[in-house]
């Protein structure tokens, strides 16, 4: 407790100083947080690879790509998102000038996830440092070896009060939420999120919570079904399906069921080959724990493609039809490489279908029809998604990612995350030369006329 406490006094300190606050400051730790990046990405990449299976490519295009991109973004944008804005000033406060100034909150809570260790860590740490906070890193239990880099990396590149990194589980977990901190940003699963908002309701401290969920992905009659197969295959199985976003299940219009599962079998062997358990870089499963609990909601079911293992820490893309939504697999969010298919009539029967699970944090639809795009966006609640593609909507600064209901609250990405991590002052500078008198008691009938008049 008292090495949490000597951090968290130490960030406290820096702040109070006022370190972080300039905007030279601010572009200082992003650049240095770039170029440590650039000069460890093998060292990443390995890390990616021994604890998640992920090759190269993957693990640039899904983590550390994504993490230059956002500081990159930070890095041109922060000037902008930094300055104080100008508003309109009511008539009735005349003479003043109103405006709103944007600024850090102070010391912030990051808890990472185990899943995209660097990406879930170092995203919301550029946002954070863009928008002038100190940062305590709590990195997950799992994925060792990607923990052992970041901690270097943070070690190496910040003063420790501006940024430290904190390892551990359960334990460490709950000394770190005992302590007060000005934000909290959590990405992981509901359990612990609800955990999370409990312990900063104490504090009355914000939570940002990133979240999942059974996140659908419904084909209907007028999808390119080879084209959805393909993109279907590599927004659910991308990771070894250990990813929050991942298509959870797919609702299939009836008519197209055969034909997609025909493609969904061609575009794996396409993807991964045509034994995945011996592709070097197909993924694996974090660990021992969570592999059992995959077979587990496997066990019984018909598998219609895949469902082989290799060891304790490999499972081959898996469909599984024949499912309803009694199944166990369908009680809970899979979270690896095992995709259940339901049937659908109508679009009011996938609809409904949807509405059975709590707002998801994605949902994905293959659709011609622009009638069935409005009606699935509109009617349906849920984080984000895509439209004849899936997982990509995440990949972008220009708009914010975030849940909605059990799926998660807030947002980051971009402008999102720098306002994330921000507080607004709505500030009036009054002037001096000239005081309006009939906001002032005592109120004759002639002010009452005035107030009314200016505050139409």
């Amino acid at each position: 407790m008292e090495d949490i406490k000597h951090i968290l006094n130490l960030q406290r300190d820096y702040f109070q100083s006022g370190k972080t606050c300039s905007l030279e400051s601010r572009k200082q730790a992003l650049l240095a947080l770039q170029s440590a990046v650039q000069s460890r990405e093998y060292e990443i990449l390995q890390a990616l690879y021994e604890d998640l299976g992920k090759g190269a490519a993957e693990g640039y295009m899904s983590e550390v790509g994504m993490v230059l991109t956002e500081i990159s973004y930070m890095l041109r944008h922060i000037r902008s998102f930094a300055k104080e804005k100008r508003v309109k000033t009511p008539l009735v406060q005349f003479p003043a000038k109103s405006y709103v100034k944007p600024c850090p909150y102070g010391t912030v809570l990051i808890m990472s996830p185990w899943n995209y260790p660097f990406l879930l860590s170092m995203g919301p740490l550029a946002d954070a440092l863009a928008a002038g906070n100190t940062v305590i890193l709590k990195l997950g239990a799992d994925a060792a070896a990607a923990r052992a880099v970041i901690a270097e990396l943070v070690k190496e590149t910040f003063p420790p009060g501006l940024v430290s990194v904190v390892t551990g589980g359960r334990r460490e977990n709950s000394r770190l939420l005992e302590e007060q901190f000005d934000y909290i940003f959590f990405t992981g699963g509901k359990e612990t999120g609800r955990i999370v908002l409990e312990k900063a309701a104490r504090y009355l401290t914000p939570v940002t919570l990133e979240l999942g969920g059974k996140s659908p992905c419904i084909v209907d009659k007028t999808a390119n079904i080879p084209l959805a197969a393909r993109r279907i295959v590599f927004g659910k199985f991308l990771n070894a399906g250990q990813t929050c976003v991942a298509p959870d299940y797919l609702l299939v219009h009836s008519s197209v069921r055969e034909k997609l599962l025909s493609c969904l079998r061609k575009e794996i062997q396409r993807q991964f080959g045509k034994r995945p358990l011996e592709n070097p870089l197909y993924g694996k499963i974090i660990n021992e724990k969570h592999f059992h609990r995959l077979l587990g909601l496997m066990e019984g079911e018909q598998i219609a493609i895949g469902g082989k293992c290799q060891g304790s820490g490999r499972i081959e893309p898996t469909v599984l039809t024949g499912i309803t939504l009694d199944s166990p697999v369908m009680q809970e969010e899979i979270f690896g490489p095992v995709l259940p298919l339901l049937e659908f009539e109508t679009l009011e029967e996938a609809m409904e279908t949807v509405r059975q699970y709590p707002s998801p944090l994605a949902l994905y639809l293959f659709t011609k029809r622009k009638l069935v795009k409005k009606r699935i966006t509109a009617e349906l609640s849920f984080g984000g998604g895509c439209i004849n593609d899936t997982v990509i909507h995440l990949a972008t600064p220009h708009m914010g990612f975030g849940g909605v209901g059990e799926s998660g609250m807030g947002a980051y990405h971009g402008k999102a995350g720098f306002d994330t991590f921000t507080h607004y002052k709505s500030l009036v500078d009054k002037g001096t030369w000239l005081d309006l008198p009939f906001r002032y008691s005592p109120y004759t009938e002639e002010k009452i006329r005035m107030i009314r008049r200016f505050m139409k």
